[in-house]
C-alpha cells in the first residue's frame, strides 16, 4: 500500500533490464523484495546496486500502463510501514486505465479517462495520477479537472505533462468496492 505522496522523482534508465535511478528515494530500508510505487504502478524491487534498484516488468504491466515503456522521470513512493502517516489517500499501485491529457493550463490539469472508470470518478474525490494522490475538483463525463499546486508541480513528474500526453490512473479504492457491492446487490 502507498499514499501517492510522491517520496522522490528518480530515472528509468533502461528498460531491458528494467532499472530506474532512485534520485533522492531513501534507500536504507529498502531491499530485494520491497515494494516501490514506479509512477503509479506497484514494482518488487528484484536488484539493488547503489541508488540503482532494479525491478521485473511483465509484459502485461506494460500493456496496461503508461510511462514504463522508455528512460526518463518518474515519481517514486516506497511502500507504507505500519504507523506511517497518511498524507494522501490509500493506493494500491494497481493502475486501473491509462487517461489522456486533455489540456494542461494556469495549474489545471484535464484528463479524459477510459470510459469504464469514469463510474469511479467524482468530484472532490481522490484518484492517483502518475503515482500522484490528487483531488478531483470537476467531472464531465470521463473528463476530469485536477488543480494542481505549485509544490506538486516541483517536486513530481506532472509539470512535464503535455496535451496527449498518457498517465496511470488508480480510481479511489473506496469507491472501486462501493461500485462493486452495488452491482452486487443487483
Amino acid at each position: 500500500m502507498f499514499t501517492g505522496i510522491v517520496q522522490a522523482v528518480g530515472r528509468i534508465v533502461s528498460t531491458r533490464p528494467f532499472t530506474v535511478d532512485a534520485g533522492r528515494l531513501p534507500l536504507g530500508d529498502v531491499g530485494v523484495g520491497d515494494s516501490v510505487c514506479v509512477q503509479g504502478c506497484c514494482l518488487t524491487v528484484t536488484r539493488k546496486r547503489g541508488r540503482r534498484l532494479g525491478f521485473d516488468v511483465s509484459r502485461e504491466t506494460r500493456r496496461v500502463t503508461a510511462g514504463l515503456d522508455r528512460p526518463g522521470p518518474v515519481n517514486l513512493e516506497k511502500s507504507l510501514a505500519l504507523g506511517d502517516r497518511l498524507g494522501g489517500h490509500l493506493v494500491t499501485g494497481h493502475v486501473d486505465g491509462v487517461g489522456r491529457v486533455v489540456s494542461f493550463a494556469r495549474s489545471v490539469l484535464r484528463l479524459r479517462a477510459p470510459a469504464r472508470l469514469k463510474k469511479y470518478i467524482a468530484q472532490k474525490g481522490s484518484i492517483c495520477v502518475d503515482g500522484v494522490s490528487l483531488t478531483v475538483n470537476r467531472v464531465r463525463g470521463a473528463v476530469f479537472e485536477l488543480f494542481l499546486i505549485p509544490h506538486t508541480l516541483r517536486v513530481t513528474t506532472l509539470g512535464r505533462l503535455a496535451r496527449g500526453a498518457r498517465v496511470n490512473l488508480e480510481v479511489d479504492l473506496m469507491a472501486r468496492y462501493i461500485a462493486r457491492l452495488r452491482s452486487a446487490r443487483g
